[in-house]
Formats: C-alpha cells, structure tokens, sequence
C-alpha cells in the first residue's frame, strides 16, 4: 500500500525513471506485484494509510479476522452493513491498472501477483489467467462450512432485503467474502503459482505495496536471486528498496504509464 503523504520520498528521480523505463521496455516476461496502492486512485482506500480503512475506524481490523468473524455474529452482522457500502463496488480502473494492460497487449505480462481483492486488473481487461489472487477476491462468497461459491451480489441482496447475517442456502453455515482474513490460512496452490512465475521472469515491477506482508513479499528475493531485475514504484519507500534495481516514488497512476510508455493506456474501462 501507499506510504503516509508525510512520510513520502523525494520525488522520482529521473534518472531512476528513465532506468525502469528503458529495463521495463527491454524486459520479456514480466511479473508485476501489487498492493493497495495501486487502487487508492480508483477510490478504494488502503487499510493503514492516513485515510485507511483502520485507520478510520480501527473496529474494522476485527472483521477481518477469522476467529472473531465465525465466533461473534454482531461482528458479522457490522461486516454485511459494511460490505454493503464498500466504494470497491463503483470501483473503474485507473491509469495504473491501464499501464499493465499495456503490457499484456506488447506481450510482455507474465503474470500479476496481487494482494488486492477488488478485481480491477480483470475489469481493466487483463486476462483472468494471468492474474494471481494471494488474498482472494470480493466479488464471491464461500461458505466456511461447506464451501459452497456464489457471486456476492447475491448475498448483497440479500442483506439489503433484511438478512442481517446470512447464512449459506445449502448448509445454513457461515458464510463470508471468498477472500483471506487475518488468521485463515492461504491457498498453498496460489502461492507457490505466484512464486514460480517469480522465479522465471527476467523483471519484477512491484507497485503500490510496502513489501512488508510475507509470503507476497518474499516473491521480490525470489525473483532477484533468479536473476531478474527489480523495479519497485510506490508512494514512499518499501522493506525491498535495498533489492531493487531501481526504486521510483510518487504518484502510481501518473509514473507507471511513464515507465510502461503507455500513455494514457487506452481509454478508462467501463
């Protein structure tokens, strides 16, 4: 995710850009690794950030905890209200998003590794095939009993018709957002996805993520020990600075098309 602004970096340095500009232009398969950062644009707030969904309201970190979310159903109940207002659903790819479309078009995507959970890159077109979610995405549900998989409109409905708490139509257990939760455990199969295409690209371009939340993170050394370069652009500095090749701070929908030479990357999805 994005930096506090009081805590930001100097600006880019050109020289730095120019550097990325020219690797990333050079580079035939590349693995981009994102974090909330790149998403702050399209109006979906990061989490620890100055206006950060627990930053604001710090109650929030309770409902996305597994132990409290199954235990207490008043946590529930406050996660379905909350779930219901999310800006993530009006949520358009930005320029950011467009920058790595670029990419695929030019065929240089290897693939994305995302901690997102809000599916702009497929909005922005980017091949679902390509995209790894490490932390699951929003738009289903799964039921913790059965694991029964819907669309999460349906359960929004739901809610929104009088269903404070709903429960999974074929077992009647639990159900929540189909993405991870503080002490849930990640799929293994996505993970070691994610760090096999670490280890065979020839560049890594890590935007919007401090690189601090492991095993994402570790897909940065991974990559750099395999012999790919490392291009990290975010808002301020990362726990992987000192492995980068070349570190860019600032705004990532106004850099990233820079360094992807994407312009404006086409028009805004719809």
């Amino acid at each position: 995710m994005d930096a506090d602004p009081d805590d930001l970096a100097d600006p880019a340095d050109p020289a730095d850009l120019t550097r990325a500009a020219d690797w990333v232009g050079a580079a035939e398969r590349i693995v981009v690794l994102t974090g909330a950062g790149i998403s702050t644009d399209s109006g979906i707030p990061d989490f620890r950030g100055p206006q950060g969904v627990w930053t604001k309201n710090p109650g929030a970190e309770r409902m996305s905890t597994i132990q409290h979310y199954l235990a207490e159903p008043e946590v529930r109940r406050r996660a379905w209200r909350t779930r219901i207002d999310s800006p993530a659903w009006a949520a358009l790819p930005n320029a950011g998003h467009r920058a790595i479309l670029e990419l695929q078009h030019r065929g240089q995507l290897h693939g994305i590794v995302t901690q997102n959970v809000d599916g702009l890159h497929q909005m922005a077109g980017n091949d679902d095939a390509l995209v790894i979610e490490v932390h699951g995405t929003m738009w289903f549900t799964r039921c913790w009993a059965c694991q029964d998989r819907r669309a999460m409109a349906e359960a929004l409905d739901r809610v929104r018709a009088g269903e404070d708490d709903p429960a999974c139509l074929l077992c009647g257990g639990i159900i929540k957002s189909d993405t991870i939760s503080f002490g849930q455990n990640l799929v293994t199969e996505v993970i070691d996805r994610a760090v096999a295409i670490s280890e065979s690209c020839d560049l890594l371009l890590a935007v919007g993520s401090t690189l601090s939340v492991y095993p994402v993170a570790g897909c940065v050394p991974v990559a750099k020990r395999a012999g790919a370069r490392i291009v990290i652009v975010n808002g301020g500095p990362t726990e992987m600075d000192g492995l980068a090749d070349a570190v860019v701070y600032g705004s990532i929908s106004t850099l990233l098309p820079a360094i992807v030479g994407a312009g404006s990357a086409g028009a805004p999805a719809d």
